[in-house]
């Protein structure tokens, strides 16, 4: 059993997400609210906001070469996030007929793309997709029929991809070509029956830390899928979680408890036997990538907030 971890902030979020450390920093999201935010150096201090949209905000991560500059997970597709606040938005492909959907968890691999989940509001069966953005700013989807899907996340040599379907209760690993980014053949990397799969981050060991909403506890399994590691919560719904060296932080949502505890939402903090290594940037082409960067918009659509885990 590992320590118990700690709270660390005073905020307490609907829906704490997509929590990244950067090698910079932390940042994470408050995801309906469409928050983009970041813990400053005082620890007793609030959480930063650096961004609001109007819509839902999965996750985000850094742009190679861009300072401030964050590829996003947002709305119904993918967009660029300015440090002033305004957006770029390179493709919208939930934007369509059929259930009403949002993005939801999302990352960058070691060679540079940004892979991106959706799903439905009301998590419909299958309604969901994992999205590839290639260095050319292409959207690409490369899996459907997917229902809440979270992570992905990657080993440090990109050769494999797990990823949740949080809903099913089955966490998978994917065989994938770095050189190409196709995906092979999945196998049952880890099922649970207690709660559900959400955030996932790995450690230097290979083993992947899994944030088990429903059931206060974050759990770290080997590579060969065994359960090594419990990190117990007070608090029921962990969505979250990112390694910054050997401090693993955990966000936690509120969303949906009548009433929510006193620590449900909270950010929480554990130091662990095992380091991570920061997230990897998105990494755009030169040749086509810099007008999409230089030239920001404010045309992100609007989306009501919709209600369960994500």
């Amino acid at each position: 059993m590992t320590p118990h971890p700690l709270a660390t902030r005073p905020d307490r979020l609907e829906l704490g997400e997509g929590i990244r450390w950067t090698g910079a920093g932390i940042v994470l999201v408050d995801l309906l609210d469409g928050r983009l935010l970041a813990p400053p150096d005082d620890p007793a201090a609030p959480l930063q906001t650096l961004a609001q949209l109007p819509v839902p905000l999965g996750a985000v991560a850094p742009v190679a070469g861009h300072p401030g500059t964050w590829i996003a997970a947002a709305g119904t597709g993918i967009c660029l996030l300015h440090p002033d606040g305004t957006t770029s938005r390179l493709a919208s492909p939930e934007d369509k007929p059929g259930p009403r959907m949002r993005m939801n968890d999302a990352v960058a691999d070691p060679s540079g793309r940004f892979w991106a989940g959706s799903m439905a509001y009301d998590a419909d069966e299958g309604a969901g997709s994992l999205y590839r953005v290639d260095p050319d700013g292409t959207v690409v989807r490369v899996l459907d029929g997917i229902t809440v899907p979270n992570g992905p996340v990657f080993t440090p040599d990109g050769c494999s991809m797990y990823l949740a379907d949080s809903a099913r209760g089955v966490v998978r690993r994917y065989p994938v070509d770095p050189r190409t980014a196709r995906l092979g053949m999945p196998e049952v990397f880890v099922t649970v029956d207690d709660g559900s799969p959400d955030g996932m981050t790995i450690d230097a060991e290979g083993a992947v830390w899994v944030a088990v909403w429903g059931t206060g506890t974050v759990r770290r399994h080997l590579p060969d899928g065994t359960l090594d590691r419990v990190v117990r919560l007070p608090a029921s719904l962990p969505a979250g979680v990112c390694l910054e060296g050997d401090v693993l932080h955990i966000t936690t949502a509120r969303l949906g408890l009548n009433p929510p505890g006193r620590y449900d939402g909270a950010l929480f903090s554990v130091r662990v036997e095992v380091p991570g290594t920061p997230a990897a940037p998105y990494r755009p082409a030169p040749s086509r990538m810099p007008a999409a960067l230089a030239v920001p918009s404010r045309a992100v659509p609007s989306v009501a907030p919709g209600q369960g885990p994500a």
